[in-house]
C-alpha cells in the first residue's frame, strides 16, 4: 500500500506541473500548507475527498490520478515527469523511439533540439515568450533523465527502423521546412553527427546499453517499458524528440496493465529477434550514412 500511495503522489506532482501550478497553488486551493501538499507528492495517506478535491482543480480524473486503469496526459511536461519518475524505478528500460531514445542522445542533441522545438513553435501561439520558458522546463526535465539513468547505470535497449534513421538524415534537426539552404546543411550534418556517434556506441557496445537496428519500419507507435521490481509498465508517446519534433499535441498513455506490458514486451521481443546489433548493426547504420552522404554534404 505505501508504493501505491506514492505512485499517486508521483502523478499529483506530474499532473501540477504541467498545469504549471506551484505547491502553493495547490494548497491555497485545499487551504492546507505547502509543506502538506509535499508530504501529499511524497505518498502521504490522505482522504479521498481531498483527492477529488485536487482531481477537480487539475482537471483531471480521479480513476487517472488514482492510477486505476490507464493515465492520460495531454500535456508534454505532465508525461515527461511521468517518465522521469517511472524510470527511477525501473531495472530495465526497453522501447522503440524515433530516431533513438532520448535516453543515448548526446549533449549537442539536446542544444540542437532546442532550435527544432522553437522553430516548431505555431505562429498562432499568443505567448511566445512563455512557449519558449516551457520549452526549457521540458529540456531541463529531459537532461535530468538522461544524466539519472547515467549515474544509476539503468540498462536501456533501443529499437530503431532503418526507415526512421534514413529520413532523419534526409530531413536533418529541423523544426519547420521553411529553413534558409545553409541552415538545412548545417543540421544534415548534425543529424550525421548524431548517428556517427550511435555507430561508434554500437561498435563499443558499452555494458547497459543495447541498440537494434530493425530493416525497413518497426511498430510506428512510440513506447517505452519499465521493468520494476514489484511492477512494470508502458508508456505510449505522441511527443516526438526528432525530426519535425512535438511537444504540443497529442494524448499520452501510462498503464500498468500486466496484458499490456506483456503485448508490448512481446512486441518487442520479436524486433529484437530481427534487428541488427553491435559492429552489423553499425555496419548497416553507415551503408544509410553513405546512401545519404550526397544530399547531407
Amino acid at each position: 500500500m505505501p508504493n501505491q500511495f506514492e505512485e499517486i503522489g508521483s502523478r499529483l506532482r506530474a499532473y501540477r506541473m504541467g498545469k504549471n501550478l506551484s505547491a502553493d497553488d495547490i494548497a491555497a486551493h485545499l487551504g492546507i500548507s505547502r509543506a502538506a501538499v509535499y508530504r501529499l507528492e511524497k505518498g502521504e495517506i490522505v482522504k479521498i475527498q481531498i483527492l477529488e478535491s485536487i482531481s477537480k482543480f487539475l482537471d483531471v480524473s480521479l480513476p487517472s490520478l488514482l492510477g486505476v486503469g490507464v493515465e492520460y496526459y495531454s500535456n508534454a511536461l505532465s508525461f515527461f515527469e511521468r517518465m522521469r519518475q517511472l524510470e527511477e524505478k525501473s531495472l530495465h528500460l526497453l522501447g522503440n523511439f524515433s530516431p533513438v531514445s532520448s535516453l543515448l542522445l548526446s549533449p549537442d542533441y539536446m542544444n540542437y533540439l532546442r532550435l527544432m522545438l522553437i522553430e516548431a513553435i505555431s505562429g498562432t501561439v499568443a505567448d511566445r515568450e512563455a512557449e519558449i520558458a516551457r520549452i526549457d522546463k521540458i529540456l531541463d526535465l529531459l537532461r535530468e533523465r538522461r544524466a539519472s539513468v547515467i549515474r544509476r547505470r539503468v540498462p536501456v535497449v533501443s529499437i530503431v527502423g532503418s526507415q526512421d534513421i534514413e529520413r532523419f538524415l534526409l530531413l536533418g534537426m529541423v523544426g519547420r521546412f521553411d529553413l534558409p539552404p545553409e541552415v538545412v546543411a548545417e543540421r544534415r550534418a548534425a543529424a550525421r553527427a548524431e548517428i556517427e556517434r550511435l555507430c561508434e556506441t554500437m561498435e563499443r557496445q558499452p555494458i547497459g546499453t543495447q541498440i537494434g537496428i530493425v530493416d525497413g519500419q518497426p511498430p510506428s507507435q512510440t513506447f517505452q517499458i519499465y521493468e520494476r521490481e514489484d511492477d512494470s509498465a508502458v508508456t505510449l508517446s505522441p511527443y516526438r524528440l526528432g525530426d519535425q519534433p512535438n511537444i504540443s499535441s497529442g494524448i499520452a498513455i501510462v498503464t500498468s496493465a500486466p496484458e499490456a506490458v506483456r503485448h508490448f514486451k512481446e512486441t518487442l521481443d520479436a524486433q529484437w529477434a530481427l534487428a541488427r546489433k553491435g559492429v552489423d548493426g553499425a555496419e548497416m547504420l553507415r551503408r544509410i550514412l553513405d546512401r545519404t552522404g550526397s544530399i547531407a554534404a
